[in-house]
């Protein structure tokens, strides 16, 4: 059976209150759903908040999966992205003005040796000291692939902010990666 039947039968099963069928639906995408979290959160545990608000959504609001439109994962990770945008905007007021280099640099460097600063864990962690807005617009854009007035749409932005904050992101971004380099 092909993953697409597999879920459709599942969140069938789901709406009809099947704990089991629940159970599995979560552990199939809990994984993908969490580091979808990461990118947006501070740390783990913000990761973890924003996680659980986004699977109460996804199970509220399983009945309004249309298979029709997309597939399950697709729409499950809009209302993870949805979840992690309006945890952010409830707990974190975002501020899009601009930083200085000098405060964009004063990170701290948490890795001990240039192969632990180059792993997939290490450049999460980078996108994560991003300033906020810089954080949300880049992840938006660059992973998941949202254009810039989608972007300005969902943040309530305009889109040359939208454009703003992803250069000044990859900028940064960049600075900090000729940085590690550069104390190899």
């Amino acid at each position: 059976m092909s993953k697409r039947k597999e879920d459709l039968k599942l969140i069938e099963a789901c709406l009809q209150n099947d704990r089991k069928a629940q159970k599995q639906l979560y552990e199939e995408h809990k994984t993908a759903w969490f580091l979808c979290c990461l990118r947006y959160a501070e740390d783990r545990m913000e990761a973890e908040d924003i996680l659980q608000n986004a699977v109460i959504s996804i199970f509220t609001s399983l009945k309004s999966f249309d298979p029709d439109k997309g597939t399950f994962s697709t729409w499950s990770n809009r209302v993870v992205i949805n979840a992690a945008l309006q945890f952010l905007r409830k707990w974190r007021p975002v501020d899009y003005r601009t930083v200085s280099e000098a405060e964009a640099l004063d990170y701290p460097d948490k890795s001990e040796t240039i192969y632990d600063r180059l792993n997939a864990q290490e450049l999460v962690r980078m996108v994560q000291q991003l300033p906020l807005g810089y954080r949300m617009v880049f992840n938006l854009y660059v992973i998941e692939g949202f254009k810039h007035h989608e972007i300005a749409e969902q943040l309530k932005i305009t889109i040359g902010t939208s454009k703003s904050q992803l250069f000044k992101a990859k900028k940064m971004l960049k600075k900090r990666l000729e940085l590690l380099f550069q104390n190899q």
